[in-house]
């Protein structure tokens, strides 16, 4: 089953042409003070574990367990370095979100919106306002409550999970936005045509 799932895992990774980009996208890794809260906390916001390990870091969400030392070097951490995690997935779909918890490693709090570096991800939201109801009754935190955007193109809320980390919950309207010009020269169709962008699509980022 192991095999089966890291051979879906590459082929979803690589799948495309190959030529048309270096690389794809992998995972996000997050880590957490106590793995069974934080596995709990992304449920509420509609991950599922798509593995209950982290295989080729030699890590469980059951038991705690060593990672290899070469592992734990070529990621900055102690050659003792141990912890548990689990994979977690939004809608089988890519990147992948690693919830780590490192045993006895002396951690720093997270960075916030002003920091430099990562400071939160965006999950796109169909409909901001009835997501951010939901999420407060089941004891979500947020910095405020939904936020319109310039010229109403989306509103913005950001919540946090247990351990502080950012999460950004972006509702786009793209029928609002102005035409764009990509990089390589073609318009976006989704764009160019004000009005008549399909409705699904004008909801995600």
């Amino acid at each position: 089953m192991l095999e089966h799932t890291a051979c879906a895992i590459t082929q979803t990774m690589l799948a495309g042409d190959a030529m048309s980009n270096r690389f794809r996208w992998g995972h996000i890794n997050i880590n957490v003070a106590n793995l069974d809260v934080a596995m709990e906390f992304y449920k509420k916001l509609g991950f599922e574990v798509f593995m209950a390990s982290i295989p080729y870091l030699n890590l469980s969400s059951d038991l705690e367990a060593a990672m290899p030392a070469p592992t734990a070097h070529a990621l900055g951490l102690s050659d003792e370095t141990k912890g548990r995690a689990c994979i977690m997935q939004l809608h089988n779909g890519l990147p992948k979100l690693d919830l780590t918890e490192l045993a006895d490693a002396v951690q720093r709090t997270p960075l916030n919106n002003s920091d430099r570096g990562l400071v939160r991800f965006c999950l796109a939201s169909q409909d901001l306002q009835a997501d951010y109801a939901h999420l407060v009754s089941l004891g979500v935190e947020f910095l405020s409550p939904p936020v319109t955007c310039a010229s109403r193109m989306a509103e913005v809320a950001v919540c946090q999970d247990p351990d502080g980390t950012l999460i950004e919950l972006l509702q786009v309207h793209l029928e609002r936005w102005p035409r764009i010009q990509p990089a390589n020269g073609r318009v976006d169709k989704t764009t160019s045509n004000k009005g008549k962008t399909d409705e699904k699509r004008t909801r995600h980022h």
